[in-house]
């Protein structure tokens, strides 16, 4: 076994040898989730013309002001506002050639139906044209995630369609005869906790699953599952057998196979071992291997599956946060600690039950506290914090 690599630079290693898939335009209405392939920039000036923000009066010279029109929003009038005329003005419309300020109709007061009163507004109540930005400007960069809220701005500066990357697709390979797809667990069998929960994991990445396989304990059957679920995906996710115990046949399959290491065991507790690789030939690039113990696979998808998806979405490497830690959190010695916790009001709480075959404690966190090697963490400081998936 090769000596492991830390977490921080497995995270590093993964992104940076990744290549985005290719990009393809698509209407807005299929664009969510995916993410940015080129800059996005304003076919128009925001706002594209001197729009009204409140309903009320355009009027220009001093009051009191002869009504002589209205403007509702959607329509491109011709009135000009001059000196003593006021014209009726809805939220939205166009601001006429000549106003000199739009007042407030709940601010106003109109006599017999023409004439407009009310004192000048302090400060001004239209959006001038470009004040958000101007023709042409960069908007958001490549690389972004496509939210409700940039769709909502590339349809408002002129968009109908966006370039964005096409989802990696990944196919999950479940190793293991122990395991269970139905019913309790018992007399040396356990319910599979991946096959049901990776995919899940997967989308929240921003992936496509193209299938999820088990494959028996032997050297054939891992060489063809991985084969052949690589045939059909970018990336090919496997559980189990990243030792090399009797019945781990992962790293034979992966010689067997012309991989290449990028990855091979990541000095992380829980998470040993685990490891990534590139695939030769046509059909899938990327191979992860996870471990089989539940918590331990959920920390290789935060810490090489989260960075390895981004890299072939066009995505920065996924950024740590801060948190302010409620209680100590024992480092790992050599190794860096990977502690789930749960976010609350007093800051970032460990859980219990979180040994790595445990799921209790996964179910309830919202990530991990991130203790460096040969580092303790103590109550009341800042410690960086992975998320799970969202």
């Amino acid at each position: 076994m090769t000596h492991p690599i830390s977490w921080d630079d497995a995270r590093a290693a993964v992104h940076g040898a990744a290549r985005p898939t290719s990009s393809r335009p698509v209407p807005l209405a299929e664009a969510d989730g995916a993410v940015l392939a080129t800059p996005l920039v304003t076919l128009t000036a925001l706002p594209a013309f001197d729009t009204s923000s409140v309903d009320g009066y355009a009027i220009a010279g001093p009051a009191p002001w002869r009504l002589v029109g209205q403007v509702l929003a959607g329509d491109a009038s011709e009135i000009t506002v001059t000196p003593g005329t006021a014209v009726e003005i809805a939220t939205g419309a166009m601001v006429p050639v000549g106003t000199e300020h739009v007042i407030r109709s709940e601010n106003s007061e109109v006599e017999n139906g023409a004439w407009v009163t009310a004192a000048l507004p302090d400060k001004q109540e239209w959006r001038q044209t470009g004040e958000e930005a101007a023709a042409g400007e960069v908007l958001l960069p490549p690389g972004v995630r496509v939210t409700p809220g940039v769709l909502a701005l590339a349809a408002a500066c002129g968009h109908d369609v966006l370039s964005v990357r096409r989802r990696p697709r990944v196919a999950v390979v479940v190793f293991g005869d122990e395991l269970l797809d139905s019913g309790p667990p018992g007399a040396g069998r356990v319910r599979d906790a991946l096959g049901p929960s990776l995919p899940g994991w997967i989308r929240r990445l921003g992936a496509e699953v193209v299938g999820v396989t088990r494959a028996a304990d032997t050297l054939e059957a891992h060489e063809t599952a991985v084969r052949e679920a690589a045939a059909t995906a970018d990336v090919v996710f496997t559980t189990g057998g990243t030792m090399h115990g009797p019945v781990d046949h992962l790293h034979p399959t992966l010689s067997a196979l012309g991989g290449e290491y990028v990855v091979d065991t990541v000095a992380v507790r829980p998470g040993f071992p685990m490891l990534t690789a590139t695939l030769p030939g046509p059909g899938a690039g990327w191979l992860v291997g996870l471990p089989g113990n539940p918590q331990s696979a959920v920390i290789g998808v935060v810490t090489l599956a989260a960075p390895l998806l981004a890299g072939l979405s066009g995505s920065p490497l996924p950024p740590l946060s801060s948190v302010v830690l409620a209680n100590d959190v024992p480092g790992r010695g050599k190794d860096t600690h990977l502690a789930l916790a749960r976010l609350t009001p007093d800051g970032a709480v460990t859980l219990p039950h979180a040994g790595s075959a445990m799921l209790r404690g996964v179910a309830g966190a919202d990530g991990f506290v991130i203790v460096r090697p040969g580092d303790n963490a103590l109550a009341g400081t800042k410690a960086d914090f992975v998320p799970m998936p969202t």
